[in-house]
């Protein structure tokens, strides 16, 4: 594993150190975030062959995480198709693919994955969930309740892109 830290996502030995560099500046957003982290380096400092349970685990989390993201998203104008959307698709084909890998004597494969997202989380966060934490605040999205301040303000289902500045 990469364990050179970066102004943008300090490494450890054991997976992403939380840090404000990885903050959005949506709390709710951001608490999902550290959770993802913490399950992520759990993942790391756990023996290969305990792996599984807590591998499903972070899965469910996951997928839960990225459909929070993506109701927000529907619910402050983005297309369901938007390229953020695209990514954690991406993102949970390859969760479910790594189980039966593992199953069938890939034992390290978990830890595989586990560094790769790793190495992608931070610019994810950085880009496309910022630019989405940004937009939110922007049209008075509440993360915490899912409302908005005047729904007037939206139009939904009309932006097509990331919830950033670039597809990245």
């Amino acid at each position: 594993m990469n364990t050179t830290a970066t102004p943008e996502a300090p490494a450890t030995t054991t997976g992403l150190e939380w840090a404000p560099s990885l903050q959005t500046g949506d709390d709710r957003m951001d608490e999902t975030h550290e959770e993802f982290v913490t399950m992520l380096n759990q993942l790391l400092a756990t023996p290969q062959d305990q792996q599984l349970p807590l591998y499903r685990e972070f899965v469910e989390h996951t997928a839960a995480h990225f459909a929070q993201e993506e109701r927000w998203m529907l619910a402050t104008g983005f297309t369901a198709d938007n390229c953020h959307a695209s990514h954690h698709a991406t993102i949970m084909e390859t969760l479910h693919a790594v189980i039966p890998h593992y199953q069938n004597d890939d034992p390290e494969i978990i830890n595989r994955l586990a560094e790769a997202l790793v190495e992608w989380f931070p610019q994810h966060a950085a880009s496309m969930d910022a630019g989405l934490a940004l937009h939110l605040k922007d049209v008075g999205f509440d993360s915490r309740t899912e409302t908005l301040a005047d729904p007037d303000r939206v139009r939904p289902a009309t932006m097509s892109g990331c919830g950033s500045v670039s597809c990245s």
